[in-house]
């Protein structure tokens, strides 16, 4: 371990640490600052939770912050997006998942009106999209929604489909 990271299980600002290492995607820190007692909930300096600065891309640090009790629905005070909005926006399939089972809810808008579907959709994620509006039961398709109808009717499975069977 460096010492720069003793410093922070010891005492010396593990829950600010626990932000860094969560937007850093270090697992095995974030675990250890977790298991010590850091407030997955805490806000940074900047007013910013660890879920709300992790690394999208890692699955692993959201579900530890998760496990943790982290909030899966705080809102950014000025843009009202949440966590999902960040992980379909980006493309992170896996932390949609992780963030949508602990409870992240798919039906808020973010302060332009735009679902967490409609941000996977407008960056071409399609495989976040299906699965967005697959858990969202069809209802909340986004303002595209009908956009597949076109497609039709296929023998394969889904990668949605897919998902729900293992669910």
């Amino acid at each position: 371990m460096r010492e720069e990271d003793k410093g922070v299980l010891s005492g010396g600002g593990g829950d600010a640490g626990l932000a860094s290492a969560a937007a850093r995607g270090q697992v095995e820190m974030v675990r250890q600052l977790l298991e010590a007692g850091a407030d997955p909930n805490k806000v940074n300096c900047f007013g910013r939770s660890p879920i709300q600065v992790m690394m999208m891309g890692s699955a692993r640090v959201a579900e530890l912050l998760l496990l943790h009790g982290a909030d899966p629905n705080c809102a950014d005070p000025a843009t009202l997006t949440r966590p999902v909005h960040d992980a379909a926006r980006e493309g992170f399939l896996d932390t949609v998942v992780a963030l949508h089972r602990a409870g992240a809810r798919l039906d808020v808008r973010d302060a332009w009106g735009r679902l967490p579907v409609d941000l996977a959709e407008e960056r071409g994620h399609r495989e976040v999209a299906g699965y967005l509006r697959a858990a969202s039961g069809g209802r909340e398709g986004g303002s595209h929604a009908g956009t597949d109808a076109a497609e039709g009717p296929t023998d394969t499975p889904t990668e949605d489909q897919r998902f729900f069977k293992g669910s």
